[in-house]
């Protein structure tokens, strides 16, 4: 039976760069895929793209390729990414540069667009999940629109003969979903296969997570070697079964509860995890561990595909005026408390406009609240204000407030620090399936 090998070489946009270069040197890969979107990554890269056109990709889109590239080419090694992020075309010619520049040549980059479905989002007056409402009835600016484009653009560009694959929106399984249908010409009507390659790519989207990075806790689960943390491979057959792995000297580890807790993370219905190629079912999966750091999975299937897209939707909502200041010592409880009350009372007198205000202790109630909060007093504690404005200027008095305690509040107090910072929310909605065009452009090295 066919098999290929995919490794994760990121699970987030500023990931570790060693373990990727890690998995080309010794991961015996076929395919490196780069997972770097979150949901809001791309709404920043719309404004980042507003202000500079070639702007508006993954910020170590350069580090990452001189730094596996070349490994890539010697070990024949395809690459898939959507680092692309809001501007795949300038990523795609930023890779061009670079792998000119290293002295490579006969390669070919695709670039898959068309997730930016902003004009037709706003000319359709889409209704928005989370507020309710439609656009324009929303009064929120809108930045960005992004639907999630599933595998078939990328499948088509690996026929193509692409050597590199960079896109924008692609929803994380489909980034890894794309070479197994292309490696073992998988039908995209064939629901279960689409569901076990879709649990695939799931268990390898987030790169050390299932390799024991978000799994250690000293003492109940304890993890060797985070610090050089491997990141994960799949050894995928043809039937859609797959062993779970990672390079062999890497740090971390690969078990049954590490792939249980990455497979629950985020799909909410494990029965209908809803993605662009699959209505997929987890239901009745099945993890075994083969030898150490080696788990075999089994068992998912599918559901035909919706006939909508989910579309990520980035809007302006106002600014994040904090401010923070430590105290330590006797009494730093109290004071940073009285610190607290005395910000609160300012914020009052010059009547700061804030939609909403959190008034912390760090260390003391900040994560849950006075109702879980600790009964022994700390040594150290940082009080932090932080408020929710509609401009700029409003936000900013939190932090001068704050700053004032140097000589305005309680004693020995020290570290201040202040910034705002703008708000791009997000917001999600369906689109057509229809509405929506992949578009694929080649460049050659």
């Amino acid at each position: 039976m066919k098999k290929i090998r995919i490794g994760c070489g990121a699970g987030y946009a500023g990931d570790r760069i060693e373990p990727a270069v890690e998995l080309a040197q010794k991961g015996q890969i076929q395919y490196l895929v780069f997972e770097c979107l979150a949901e809001r990554t791309i709404a920043i890269g719309q404004k980042q793209k507003q202000t500079n056109p070639n702007a508006g990709f993954n910020e170590l889109l350069e580090a990452r390729m001189r730094a596996v590239l070349p490994l890539c080419v010697e070990n024949k090694i395809k690459i898939i990414t959507n680092m692309g992020s809001a501007n795949p075309q300038a990523a795609g010619k930023a890779i061009q540069s670079i792998a000119k520049s290293l002295g490579l040549s006969g390669l070919k980059i695709a670039v898959v667009e068309g997730d930016d479905v902003y004009q037709s989002v706003v000319d359709q007056n889409l209704k928005l999940d989370d507020i309710g409402k439609k656009i324009s009835e929303s009064d929120k600016k809108i930045v960005s629109a992004n639907a999630y484009l599933g595998c078939e653009a990328l499948i088509e560009a690996l026929k193509s003969g692409a050597d590199i694959v960079i896109t924008g929106r692609v929803a994380d399984p489909s980034l890894f979903l794309s070479p197994m249908v292309y490696e073992f010409g998988w039908s995209l009507s064939d629901w279960d296969k689409l569901g076990k390659g879709t649990l695939i790519g799931h268990l390898l989207e987030c790169a050390g997570q299932i390799t024991g990075g978000y799994y250690a806790d000293p003492g109940y689960k304890d993890v060797q070697g985070l610090a050089r943390l491997g990141f994960p491979i799949a050894e995928v057959s043809e039937n859609g079964e797959a062993i779970i792995t990672k390079v062999a000297d890497a740090g971390g580890c690969v078990n049954i509860d590490t792939c249980k807790e990455q497979m629950l993370y985020e799909i909410h219905n494990p029965q209908s995890y809803i993605t662009p190629d699959v209505v997929a079912d987890f239901s009745n999966v099945t993890f075994k561990q083969e030898a150490k750091d080696r788990v075999a999975v089994s068992g998912a299937t599918g559901k035909q595909r919706t006939e909508t897209l989910k579309v990520s939707v980035g809007y302006l909502d106002g600014f994040i005026g904090e401010g923070e200041m430590s105290y330590a010592g006797p009494g730093a409880t109290e004071r940073g408390q009285l610190a607290l009350d005395i910000v609160k009372e300012r914020l009052s007198i010059i009547k700061a406009n804030a939609n909403e205000l959190h008034f912390d202790l760090i260390g003391v109630n900040a994560l849950h609240g006075s109702k879980l909060s600790q009964s022994s007093k700390p040594y150290e504690v940082r009080a932090r204000v932080a408020g929710r404005f509609n401009n700029k200027a409003d936000a900013t008095l939190i932090g001068n407030e704050v700053e004032a305690l140097y000589t305005n509040g309680p004693a020995a107090g020290g570290g201040a620090y202040k910034s705002v910072k703008e708000i791009v929310a997000m917001d999600s909605t369906l689109i057509e399936r229809k509405l929506v065009k992949p578009i694929i452009s080649y460049l050659e090295v």
